[in-house]
């Protein structure tokens, strides 16, 4: 991204530039950006539950009047849809009815206007191209409110496993994210101050809860559904994380304990992380990291346990772009192709 000192030259030359805006739509999140940063928008679109994203996405074009579109789709795998073809199929079409010229990126990372399987999954491939060229060699760690994708990244390729399924194998994907993670997905056990108790499976608190509790997400971070359809105020957060291992405000007073319970989700899901960066470091010869998402303090604390460098997408485009990194890059990729 080019850097300008003059605002006034910066504000002119982005007048003259057509509209790209990148999109990444996936089963709870659709993430927007434009290729110069200026325009970054979140919308928290469950495709499974009476999805309107038809409708926002005719509403961001009405609003936003983009020259072109590139797109990256990663909800084809929500189960509302029977198959991976049966989603992009019906992401594609809704795309392609919102914008007048939609450009897809696929696994390969090629843009293409074609229905194809490889089109599935391919955000992570759109990051990692613009995090090569920015950063260089390095481990690209981009955690959401759901998973995290953890690349390797070599004389500006990205090297990964080119599916979810190829990238789970190989520890290039981590179902872990800072909101929608059910904690009975992290722990099985957790201590207390009168010992150690086991947990409830029941879908009772998520991550989000338990950031909330640890301040270290905002109430306006906290996008998706709460398990139980209440609020999202932290005394809410306190009472689903009590819910965990069975018990309810009356019998955990302590606001330490609940605390204490956060703390050790955060503390396993660093350490799952890590140890899947410390997998790929290993293979690639790579010990640099570039980290992006609204986890992004994740895998900070991954990088300090295992003693790695790491530079942040929010110090160099702030914390907005982080967030939806995938759709600034697809617009700044579609963007250099338009160029070339």
């Amino acid at each position: 991204m080019v850097q300008y000192k003059n605002k006034t030259l910066f504000n002119l030359f982005s007048l003259l530039m057509p509209m790209i805006l990148g999109i990444d739509i996936g089963g709870a999140n659709t993430k927007v950006a434009s290729c110069d940063g200026r325009i970054v928008e979140l919308h928290y679109i469950p495709l499974w539950k009476n999805t309107t994203l038809p409708g926002v996405l005719l509403d961001i074009s009405e609003r936003l009047e983009p020259e072109k579109a590139g797109v990256v789709i990663t909800g084809e795998l929500s189960d509302c849809f029977t198959d991976k073809e049966t989603g992009l199929s019906y992401i594609i079409d809704a795309s392609n009815n919102a914008f007048r010229d939609a450009w897809y990126l696929d696994i390969n990372g090629v843009f293409t206007k074609q229905k194809k399987r490889d089109l599935a999954a391919a955000n992570w491939m759109a990051s990692s191209m613009i995090a090569g060229e920015d950063f260089g060699n390095s481990i690209f760690v981009d955690i959401g409110s759901t998973t995290a994708d953890i690349i390797p990244i070599k004389n500006g390729k990205p090297l990964a496993g080119k599916t979810d399924f190829e990238r789970l194998k190989n520890g290039e994907l981590v179902y872990t994210g800072t909101l929608r993670t059910n904690i009975a997905a992290i722990l099985d056990k957790i201590k207390l101050s009168g010992g150690v108790s086991r947990i409830s499976s029941e879908l009772f608190a998520i991550t989000a809860d338990a950031y909330l509790v640890l301040g270290i997400i905002s109430r306006e971070d906290y996008t998706c559904d709460t398990p139980d359809g209440a609020g999202k105020e932290i005394i809410d957060a306190r009472r689903r994380l009590a819910r965990v291992v069975c018990a309810d405000l009356a019998q955990i007073e302590e606001e330490d304990t609940l605390v204490l319970i956060a703390q050790q989700v955060m503390e396993k899901q660093v350490k799952d992380i890590a140890a899947s960066i410390q997998d790929v470091a290993s293979r690639h010869d790579l010990d640099h990291i570039v980290a992006c998402g609204i986890g992004e303090f994740m895998a900070k604390k991954a990088a300090d346990e295992l003693g790695f460098e790491i530079a942040l997408i929010s110090e160099k485009y702030g914390g907005e772009i982080s967030k939806v990194f995938p759709a600034y890059a697809v617009a700044r990729l579609l963007g250099e192709s338009c160029n070339s």
